[in-house]
């Protein structure tokens, strides 16, 4: 069984399929004794790639992006989320809801995992035409403690993740839901990746073997309903109510948070001309230059005809 150490920036639904391959014993099943740890404050995982303590990291692809000619140099080679998890809450004596609406408002928005909330809500402002400087934006402190402001009545939106957004929404009738950002759009939000020097032939084959089970997390989830696993999901986030939890993560699964390990090309052009918009790069990088999509190429392809390979033999045992 080969060592396989994952560092990453935070536990979240949206790494659902991972933690499922962990559960079912899919990475396992390819030789990989997969462990992950979560360092604070979260840049650790940078530090963890660097000593060689963590064979990958899992986080946001706006990291790689910006480190990229400038700082270090990392390849991207899957993904696990394909959608943003954030909601944006509204209070309910807002009679309707337009995202125009934010414009000359305050904006709340929860910190404290990276950047990536801000980044993808201002984009989202300019793909719909609404100048995002506009905008009143409270976002440098934690997301529970903006939470609790937001309730007490500071500002007019709150931008936080969606299993966070429901728990609040169930719990208090003065908000609600204005927006599912899973809505908005194909985007890799949460990839894997680590510094380009170092990887080597036996690299991107244990890349390719943790896609494979990786894969397989995601088909399975895809495949059952959250009612008919939710006590896993119970185990796996004690401090959620599991009505909630069924919810969100039916609505993940019917929405594209979840399609494959490869990383979609137009999805990485979107974010990549956010990333420009904000600064972070000067241009968008060419996809072949940040992303090696080999390892993920490879473990679709050997997936598919696994499953082929099962449905002829199938076949075969029903016509005998």
């Amino acid at each position: 069984m080969q060592p396989f150490h994952l560092t990453a920036t935070g536990y979240n639904l949206n790494y659902l399929p991972e933690y499922i391959a962990l559960r079912h014993g899919f990475f396992r099943k390819q030789g990989l004794d997969v462990t992950v740890s979560i360092p604070t404050p979260w840049d650790g995982v940078l530090n963890a790639l660097a000593d060689g303590s963590a064979m990958m990291c899992l986080g946001g692809i706006w990291v790689p992006s910006m480190y990229r000619e400038r700082v270090q140099n990392y390849t991207v080679f899957a993904q696990v989320a394909n959608r943003s998890p954030l909601a944006l809450i509204r209070r309910t004596s807002d009679k309707s809801f337009k995202l125009a609406d934010v414009a000359g408002r305050t904006v709340l928005m929860k910190s404290g995992g990276g950047a990536s909330v801000g980044l993808f809500f201002k984009m989202l402002l300019r793909e719909n035409g609404i100048d995002a400087r506009s905008v009143d934006y409270i976002q440098d402190l934690d997301g529970v403690m903006l939470g609790d402001l937001f309730q007490g009545g500071m500002g007019d939106y709150f931008v936080t993740d969606n299993l966070s957004a429901q728990v609040m929404v169930a719990r208090n009738p003065d908000v609600t839901i204005a927006m599912q950002m899973v809505t908005q759009g194909d985007i890799p939000w949460s990839v894997y990746y680590r510094e380009t020097a170092t990887i080597t032939p036996e690299i991107l084959e244990a890349q390719k073997r943790f896609c494979i089970a990786l894969q397989n997390g995601i088909d399975w989830v895809l495949e059952h309903e959250a009612e008919s696993f939710q006590d896993e999901l119970a185990e796996l986030f004690p401090d959620v109510p599991v009505d909630v939890l069924v919810t969100v993560t039916n609505e993940f699964r019917q929405s594209g948070m979840w399609t494959t390990t490869s990383v979609p090309r137009h999805g990485y052009e979107r974010w990549q001309l956010g990333l420009r918009d904000a600064r972070l790069i000067t241009e968008p990088i060419i996809y072949e230059d940040l992303i090696n999509n080999g390892p993920s190429a490879a473990a679709q392809a050997l997936t598919k005809s696994s499953i082929s390979t099962t449905a002829v033999e199938a076949v075969q045992q029903t016509e005998l």
